[in-house]
């Protein structure tokens, strides 16, 4: 009888070990995901800045067209 109670204990600490080790292997998933999901926002995010800058420069040859067109009014 004295030998159950240890055996309890270690099938516990077994089991246990074994549920830790399974978290990891999520928790490892997990942190791999977000990094690419970093990676990947770092990616929109440059595009989009390239995106801005090629709005800015045609909204600037608009302007000057429009200008030279006399479309637009010139401030006094």
């Amino acid at each position: 009888m004295a030998e159950e109670p240890h055996d309890l204990v270690l099938e516990f600490l077994r089991r246990f070990d074994r549920r830790l080790n399974d978290f990891d292997a999520k928790l490892d998933r997990v942190l791999d995901d977000l990094h690419t999901v970093k990676v990947r926002l770092t990616a929109v995010e440059e595009n989009l800045v390239g995106v801005q800058r090629r709005i800015d420069r045609l909204e600037e040859r608009v302007e000057r067209i429009e200008r030279r067109l006399d479309l637009v009014e010139l401030p006094h």
